[in-house]
């Protein structure tokens, strides 16, 4: 690990460190996703709120309208407004860490690609990694070790 795992906004404001490897990486390519960062697709790397260190500047929250009608809030640099990490679903044990804003954006690459149904026709995909049209059996595609931590936050048994 270490200083891959470093990042923050486009400005510098914001600076935070993440201190464990995330539960899951996301590459999700759903409207609500490609409307909000007017790309393709947003990669969203999945961990604990306490495993973020905030190492310098502060963050707004901005509630987001979505398709689903579920809440989504995205935390931003007042500054320069770079969206650095969202909590979808208002789990504030969970954080969804925008992979582009980390120093070394290579270090996380997808582990599933999600929402596929709404992919734009000229990306594609590497064949050796999950692709799913809409959302996927956690169960069976995030490790062990991933599945307790989600647990332990989240307040789940077994």
């Amino acid at each position: 690990m270490g200083d891959n795992l470093e990042g923050g906004c486009a400005c510098g404001a914001v600076r935070y460190r993440l201190t464990s490897a995330p539960m899951f990486v996301h590459c999700c390519h759903c409207r609500d996703c490609q409307r909000q960062t007017g790309s393709a697709f947003v990669i969203n790397a999945l961990i604990e709120t306490d495993r973020i260190v905030l190492l310098s500047g502060d963050l707004e929250t901005v509630a987001m309208p979505t398709d689903s009608g579920r809440p989504h809030d995205i935390y931003r640099c007042p500054i320069c407004r770079t969206a650095v990490w969202s909590d979808y679903g208002r789990r504030p044990a969970m954080r969804f860490v925008r992979v582009g804003t980390l120093d070394d954006a290579s270090a996380l690459p997808p582990d599933v690609h999600i929402f596929t149904r709404s992919k734009l026709p000229w990306v594609g995909l590497p064949p050796e990694v999950p692709a799913v049209e809409v959302y996927y059996d956690m169960q069976k595609l995030w490790p062990a070790a991933s599945l307790a931590r989600r647990r332990a936050i989240l307040g789940l048994s077994g």
